[in-house]
């Protein structure tokens, strides 16, 4: 190495002269000299023992010191010499961290230690105490060196530690500082699988051992340097062919049983850590199982649960358990859909294509040999969060062509004439109308044909007999929010449950709906029914008596309806009416006990159970379903109160994965029973009377499999979309026949995502019908112990796109119910049907007031046959007069859509909150349709909402990922849709806003995605130059309006990046080919929010609704910043929209609503996503930005103006 230069100071301190002495003796002196060479390095080195400053004086920069160090160490040849050159750096290396081990390093002091370990080793015998020194400073100098191991290999001196180590075995003095050498040579692959060769697998066994008081921190380093080297496949391989894995849980198990007061915990874990890297293949775990592997660390794992120093242990036994336990079969006979449905052609290629040209008879729920990866995810990312951030880059878009819009049309533009009727509203003059009566003249909607098939629906729930009421007053057709029905003053009052059967809703022969209570002596065949907890009677049209009929020859009903007959009460009339009473109801000394169902059309003005029932007849679904659940039909009435994001209870995943374990270890305590079955059409459900009952034969319905695994625990499956093999996360079910007060589990095991939002605060929803009944008719968020990890079924290949040793996922939550003969239903959010839609489209049309044009045209059919709606709103013009009629039709457009995605009904809850605004009476809706001509498809997937879809329509597909290229026949909506935008674009009437509504399920708030060719370049590398990048900011500004005006928007969430992946997507087609600068996708959470007015609380509909509002108002905001001269005579609004914004975002001081945390709350355990990734703490980054949501009225201003 070159000869240092070594500086001095004035002052002439000992050591530096000392240094400067030692550094004139380098070279040829060095071998005359060795004398004064020890004594120089002698006083050196008493120096630093006793002052810290001589440390620091050697170590400073510019000092030379380590030069001349490392210089003496490589030229002398003097025994005593080098020792204290050794000791000198040991002394230095001890103190002072990285920084020094990195001067050391950077001089090239590593390969002057391993040529000189290299030399020492040619000397028989070698000096101990050269080679403790020796290794000692390279123990220290190995872990800072990233280039260590490559140079141990490179001078040979892999074998010289190894072989050191063979003849010192009974040696712990040297023992201690070669294994801490190997643990840093092992950890380089290449080294491990050399020193595996040289036989260091079965030293490190020589060395390990039962539990001892002695020498802990050696067995410590040499746990780690198996552990090291047992990441080698191949020295995992040797060590099973050894039979080491009984050795290592015996060794564990002696550990465990003596170190009493857990002070050797580090060793505990070093020994499971060989045992986690020895299963990583498919030998290892086979071994670890046959050695009963999975007993011992379940039984030692329950043993450490109560002392919570001890987690880290638990976390590995149960990560290692996990990986071992046999990936059971998903107990479905295939993976497909239980439903079919014919397509009109087959696509040419893709997921549908593959699924259709499969051949018959192949198992595709598992694949053959599915146990045959090594470390099945041992390099795999299994946080989608984290694959997506280590492929953002790649998948940005960087063809900046690419990122301009389309010069030339797509279409010509004779194919799109017959969309001009879709437009009346541009050519409209309004000569024929009559302004004394404008409502008469609007385009009346367009309704489907009504079906005659047999509708079921739910019954009411009525009072046992025994305890009679009498019929309501007139007036008091209503429950209060908290009442029940009393019974009579003579009676007492009931000490069990209501009984869910003794209420019948008919229709008379005007067609009326009835609710009738049966006499309690109808015979034992009524005695039967009136044990079922709740029955559902069939409702046909126009017969008027069908208490006791079946359905249709097409219905599929799993139960049979009660055969009751009773007073007949009706719901709706108003006060004084009466119902005839049916044939045979009257009996001699029964008095029916009547119970009001809560009339929630008071409560809900778009809601009408009568005419929803109406809706279900026109809708067709794949499985022709025949019956209503509950909840559609009564309707959902938010909750006054605020729902909480759950804190997640410290050890519950832990526990739920133990008791995923206990069922391979007591298997016989496992019942395994299939209480409800769609894959056997003609009876899906097993009622023997002692398990829960399920059902999902409803609109919008999801549940496949329900299998009983314990008394109080039911594995749920899931069904694929129809046409695709997988999709699984929507679910809607139906349970009835429960215990109260028993500790429920449902698991629904064929998740599919690797992360879900139920691992951060998420609850389920429910509805119960003991509570609709007695006033609170409404959807709630429930479930306790929730989390969401990896299960052991396993995933083929052919559900996991061709990728091999994937596994499902496991949504648990645990429910105890609160009502016996109860009715429950379960979802994954509120839910939001087409026949919903359907109902609260003819509700708004009768809202309607002459101000407002409304019109109704059924766009297209679906494949399904059903009708997807599309709806002009505007405001009709004031006269008939050329400046009114022109302004009418010049209005610029506002197109918006929702629900391409069936399993985001969120989006169609926004949506109805922009629906109902648009349609409002306030001065700012008059001033909005004034503004705007709106046109919204309100449900692009009426199909895979009807059927339970989650993410595709009928066609199997994915129709947020077919606008480049729809095909007419596969996706009518989209196909038709996008020509609507064609054909705007074509008479130079492109939309000003284009909005698609989404559901997103990772995230929280409700944000916004766009398109920026500007913002899109800036995340890549390519060169641009300033020309290319000229774009007009406008995009930004409605983002920016809703972060000031809507508590639930984070402007932080928002991104305006073009990815390659996102190229066929409504958002990037509409901006790219039809050039509407200002297209978006809003994501609204399933979960909830964690900055603003709502920070902490889970989303409900009141929240979405709210936002749909919003969206308007920022609308019209958008107007006034655009064009605020056409406002110049609506300034009186200003001051209506800010106490609009004012109310809605007024954050109230109670501590229950708003949360002054500025962090999520973070987790008290590890949460494990994977069998691969157990030491992983859960984090979710806040990024919410919360200046933008607490701006002063001066600051809003400010922003608001600079937005111009």
């Amino acid at each position: 190495m070159n000869k240092p230069k070594m500086t001095t100071e004035k002052g002439n301190s000992r050591v530096l002269m000392f240094l400067g002495q030692l550094e004139r003796l380098n070279g040829e002196a060095m071998l005359a000299d060795a004398e004064i060479a020890r004594q120089i390095t002698a006083k050196i080195l008493h120096l630093i023992q006793t002052q810290e400053k001589t440390r620091k004086e050697i170590m400073s920069k510019g000092s030379g010191g380590m030069e001349v160090i490392l210089a003496t160490l490589e030229n002398t040849q003097d025994l005593q010499t080098t020792l204290n050159i050794l000791y000198i750096l040991n002394e230095l290396l001890t103190v002072g961290g990285g920084r020094r081990v990195g001067v050391l390093v950077s001089k090239g002091g590593t390969g002057i230690l391993l040529q000189m370990l290299l030399s020492a080793s040619k000397e028989w015998p070698p000096s101990e105490e050269l080679m403790l020194q020796l290794h000692s400073v390279l123990a220290k100098v190995g872990p800072k060196d990233r280039k260590f191991g490559v140079k141990a290999r490179l001078n040979g001196a892999l074998n010289v530690t190894v072989n050191l180590l063979k003849q010192n075995l009974q040696n712990p003095k040297l023992l201690l500082p070669c294994l801490q050498v190997l643990r840093v040579y092992s950890s380089n692959s290449v080294n491990a699988v050399s020193l595996g060769k040289n036989g260091l697998v079965e030293l490190m066994f020589k060395i390990i051992g039962p539990f001892s008081k002695k020498n802990t921190s050696l067995l410590k380093v040499a746990l780690d340097t198996l552990g090291a080297l047992l990441k080698s496949k191949t020295n995992a391989r040797r060590a099973v062919d050894r039979a080491h894995v009984p050795v290592l849980l015996y060794i564990y198990q002696d550990w465990h049983r003596n170190d009493t007061r857990h002070r050797h915990m580090l060793i505990r874990k070093g020994i499971l850590g060989c045992l986690k890297n020895i299963t990583n293949i498919k030998l290892g775990r086979r071994a670890f199982l046959d050695a009963d592997g999975m007993r011992i660390l379940y039984n030692t794992s329950t043993e450490c649960l109560p002392v919570r120093t001890l987690d880290p242990l638990i976390n590995t036994s149960s990560l290692i358990m996990r990986k071992c336990f046999p990936k059971n079969r998903l107990p479905l006979p295939t993976i497909k859909s239980v439903f079919h449905h014919q397509l009109p052609h087959i696509p040419a290629g893709g997921p549908v294509a593959q699924l259709y040209s499969q051949p018959p008879g192949v198992d595709d729920v598992v694949d053959e040999s599915d146990d045959n990866e090594d470390a099945e995810a041992e390099n795999d990312t299994e946080n989608e969060e984290d694959k997506d951030l280590h492929a953002q880059n790649d998948d940005i878009e960087t063809d900046i062509s690419k990122l301009r819009p389309r010069e030339t049309p797509s279409r010509p533009f004779e194919e799109l004439k017959i969309y001009e009727r879709f437009f009346l509203e541009l050519s409209e003059d309004f000569q024929g109308f009559n302004f004394d009566n404008p409502k008469a003249a609007v385009i009346d909607p367009v309704t489907a044909p009504k079906s005659h098939c047999s509708i079921t629906v739910p019954t009411a729930q009525g009072l046992p007999p025994k305890y009679p009421t009498t019929a309501p007053l007139q007036g008091e057709r209503h429950l209060a929010k908290d009442a029940r029905p009393r019974p009579e003053t003579s009676s007492p009052a009931p000490a069990c449950p209501l009984d869910l059967d003794t209420i019948n809703i008919t229709r008379g022969q005007d067609g009326r709906r009835d609710h009738s209570q049966s006499p309690t002596h109808s015979g034992a065949e009524l005695e039967r029914d009136l044990l079922q907890k709740l029955e559902q009677v069939s409702l046909t049209r126009p017969q008027g008596r069908v208490g006791g009929g079946r359905g249709g020859e097409g219905s599929r009903q799993h139960r049979q309806p009660p055969r009751l007959t009773g007073v007949v009460c009706p719901r709706r009339g108003g006060v004084g009416e009466e119902s005839p009473v049916e044939e045979g109801a009257e009996e001699d000394g029964d008095e029916g006990a009547v119970l009001e169902v809560p009339d929630t059309a008071l409560l809900l003005p778009l809601h009408d159970p009568d005419l929803y029932v109406e809706m279900v007849k026109s809708t067709r679904s794949v499985p022709q379903y025949s019956q209503v659940a509950y909840p559609d039909y009564f309707g959902h009435v938010a909750p006054t109160f605020r729902e909480h994001i759950l804190e997640r209870v410290y050890g519950v995943q832990r526990t739920k994965i133990f008791q995923d374990i206990e069922r391979l270890i007591h298997p016989n305590d496992i019942l395994d029973k299939v209480v409800y079955d769609l894959d056997i059409q003609s009876s899906p459900v097993v009622d023997d009377g002692e398990s829960l009952k399920f059902n999902s034969q409803f609109e919008s319905g999801n549940l496949r499999k329900a299998i009983q695994v314990r008394r109080y625990e039911y594995d749920l499956v899931l069904n694929s979309d129809i046409n695709s093999n997988h999709y699984h996360q929507w679910f809607y079910f139906e349970v009835s026949g429960m215990c109260v007060g028993a500790p429920y589990r449902f698991n629904i095991i064929n998740c599919e995502k690797s992360n879900s939002q139920f691992n951060y605060g998420m609850q389920v929803l429910m509805y119960s019908v003991q509570e609709a009944i007695g006033g609170r008719p409404r959807w709630v968020r429930t479930g306790a112990d929730i989390c969401y990890y990896k299960n052991h079924f396993s995933r083929s290949s052919i559900a996991a796109g061709g990728q091999k040793g994937k596994s499902y996922y496991t949504m648990t939550f645990s429910m105890t119910f609160n009502h016996k003969d109860d009715v429950c239903y379960f979802a994954y959010h509120y839910p939001y049907t087409y026949s919903t839609l359907k109902m609260h489209l003819q509700k708004l049309e009768a809202l309607r007031t002459p101000q407002v044009y409304l019109r109704q045209d059924i766009l297209c059919e679906t494949l399904g046959g059903n009708g997807c709606p599309l709806l002009t709103i505007t405001a009709m013009p004031e006269s008939t007069s050329n400046d009114q009629i022109c302004q009418f039709r010049n209005r610029p457009l506002v197109f918006l859509s929702a629900r391409v995605h069936p399993g985001e009904t969120n989006a169609s809850w926004v949506m109805k909150g922009t629906l109902e605004f648009l349609m409002g009476t306030s001065p700012l809706a008059q001033s909005l349709r004034e503004a705007y001509i709106f046109k919204i498809v309100p449900m692009l997937n009426p199909d895979g909402v009807v059927n339970g879809n989650h993410r595709c329509s009928l066609s199997g597909e994915d129709l947020n990922r077919q606008w480049q290229s729809p095909s007419p026949e596969l996706h009518p909506t989209i196909y038709h849709t996008k020509s609507l935008l064609q054909y705007l674009t074509a008479i130079q009437r492109a939309p000003l806003v284009f909005c698609d509504y989404h559901g997103h399920s990772r995230k929280k708030n409700v944000f916004m995605y766009g398109c920026s060719l500007k913002e899109t370049v800036w995340q890549t590398n390519i060169s641009a130059t300033s020309c290319d990048l000229h774009e007009d900011l406008g995009y930004r500004t409605l983002p920016k309006i809703l972060s000031q005006i809507a508590p639930a928007f984070s402007m932080a969430s928002c991104s305006f990046v073009v990815e390659r992946s996102k190229e066929a997507t409504a958002r990037v087609v509409v901006w790219r080919e039809m050039g509407v600068q200002r297209s978006y996708t809003m994501e609204s959470t399933l979960c909830g929010c964690d900055q603003g007015k709502y920070k902490g609380l889970q989303i409900g509909t009141r929240e979405l609704e709210e936002m749909g509002a919003q969206f308007c108002v920022a609308l019209l905001r958008l107007k006034r910043l655009t064009c605020p001269l056409e406002l110049r005579n609506h300034a009186h609004l200003l001051d209506v929209e800010s106490d609009f914004i004012e109310t809605r975002c007024k954050v109230t001081s109670s501590p229950s609503t708003y949360v002054l945390e500025d962090e999520e709350h973070s987790f008290m355990e590890e949460v494990d996503y994977s069998a691969e990734s157990g030491d992983e703490l859960e984090h979710e980054p806040d990024v919410a930005d919360t200046h933008d949501n607490h701006l002063s009225d001066s600051e809003s201003n400010s922003q608001r103006d600079a937005l111009t």
